[in-house]
């Protein structure tokens, strides 16, 4: 009689313990899921509950932002992307709600927006107001390259960016700051040594780690997903701009001097190429160092520039030697691997490459003044984008490092001092030999 006893009460111990278990998954399934978050799958358009946490976030923050009256413009690389493919349609009826949430509901861990410095000035309480709406954020600030020179100035700080985040995402707000040349310009996003490095994945941003500088954009007021925002219309490809700054600057009185001459000569350059209407960009050296150091890489000795042959005006010769530099040397002709090097202060030359398109690359040519011997350096077919340098506003190839590593190979990171043009360049082909007939046309040296 006890061993039945002793059954059934297991018996009995085992169902309660199983009702007891049901009643947890009913309990979680239409209660407890509701309450943490299950309820935005319910969203129109049937999405994922992390996709419509993303838009939750986002309309979170941007009913924040509409609350202290502050102008912000959506900028993100991939929502745009999505949004340029439907952009007619999108067009021809502003007004009307998205079927479903199709673009801010897109996979990604940041949602990124873009602010204009002169119209807000009312941090504290957008702060105070995010973090009783449960967001956490950080602020990154850094120098103000304005005030570069500027002994009693230099050390200001300015605010660059902005991470706001709730739940499992984030929004990244980019400074705009309007420079004298009628553009705009935004800071990098560098982390300070005691900021929290795991706050948000940083390393997944699509816009913002580097600086860039831009034509004040197109803005249009549409719908999207059910939210009204006035939208930045910004090329794919203007949204990359790499820099960066892994190499502090020689500080030698040499380094500085040259530095110095070197800018000066970039600044002439822009203003008599932009005084033609040729469009140019930062090319083979100057490239390089404005990709991977932000900066004029001391041991250059040279300015270079690239131009493709289509802009290319008869004009362009007189105009430098105008503005007083000298015609250096001339090789090749317009048909054909066309160089012109113009001599700046002291030691510091001007190189100007001619780009000519194939139709699966571009290419330039060299020329060896003692031999007449050609070489052609190949690069992958590139657009150009705008950025900032040395307080410019210039152009650069947007597929950068396809463009830095097809010249300087894989290795491009690693400085060198010692560079033969004929045989370094890790896209360098040989390409014949000028018929002597033609040196005193295609080889001058002044």
């Amino acid at each position: 009689m006890q061993k039945i006893n002793k059954n059934v009460v297991l018996a009995l111990l085992s169902l309660t313990s199983l009702v007891f278990l049901l009643f947890q998954l009913y309990y979680y399934k239409f209660y407890l899921s509701q309450k943490n978050g299950s309820f935005f799958s319910k969203i129109r358009g049937g999405q994922s509950g992390q996709d419509s946490t993303r838009w939750h976030v986002v309309r979170k923050f941007l009913g924040l932002i509409s609350s202290h009256n502050i102008p912000v413009y959506l900028i993100d690389p991939l929502i745009l992307g999505l949004v340029d493919k439907d952009i007619e349609q999108i067009r021809s009826s502003p007004d009307g709600p998205s079927p479903e949430c199709k673009y801010f509901c897109a996979p990604r861990d940041f949602t990124t927006f873009a602010l204009v410095d002169k119209t807000w000035k009312h941090e504290v309480s957008l702060f105070r107001a995010a973090e009783k709406m449960g967001f956490q954020w950080l602020k990154i600030i850094n120098k103000d390259p304005r005030l570069d020179g500027m002994d009693d100035l230099s050390g200001i700080e300015i605010p660059l960016h902005y991470i706001f985040k709730l739940a499992s995402h984030a929004i990244h707000l980019v400074v705009f700051y309007e420079r004298s040349g009628n553009y705009l310009w935004h800071g990098p996003l560098r982390l300070k040594q005691h900021m929290d490095r795991k706050f948000v994945p940083f390393r997944k941003l699509h816009f913002g780690r580097y600086p860039g500088a831009y034509e004040k954009p197109e803005l249009l007021l549409v719908s999207i997903d059910d939210l009204k925002r006035q939208l930045c219309f910004l090329t794919t490809a203007s949204l990359f701009f790499f820099a960066f700054q892994l190499y502090p600057d020689d500080a030698s009185l040499d380094a500085v001097e040259f530095r110095k001459k070197a800018k000066s000569l970039l600044h002439l350059a822009a203003l008599t190429l932009n005084s033609l209407g040729v469009k140019f960009w930062l090319s083979s050296g100057t490239c390089l160092g404005w990709y991977r150091q932000c900066s004029v890489i001391p041991y250059s000795k040279d300015v270079d520039l690239g131009v493709f042959i289509r802009d290319y005006k008869a004009d362009i010769i007189p105009a430098f030697q105008k503005a007083g530099l000298p015609l250096k040397h001339k090789f090749g002709k317009v048909e054909d691997s066309l160089e012109l090097s113009f001599q700046g202060n002291d030691d510091v030359k001007l190189d100007i490459f001619f780009f000519y398109e194939e139709d699966d690359h571009i290419w330039n040519g060299g020329t060896q003044a003692k031999s007449g011997k050609k070489f052609k350096y190949l690069f992958p077919k590139f657009t150009l984008c705008w950025t900032e340098f040395v307080g410019l506003k210039v152009h650069v190839p947007c597929e950068t490092l396809q463009y830095i590593e097809a010249n300087y190979g894989p290795d491009w990171k690693v400085p060198l001092k010692t560079w033969d043009w004929k045989s370094s360049p890790s896209n360098v082909q040989y390409n014949g030999i000028w018929p002597v007939n033609e040196w005193d046309d295609v080889i001058q040296i002044y």
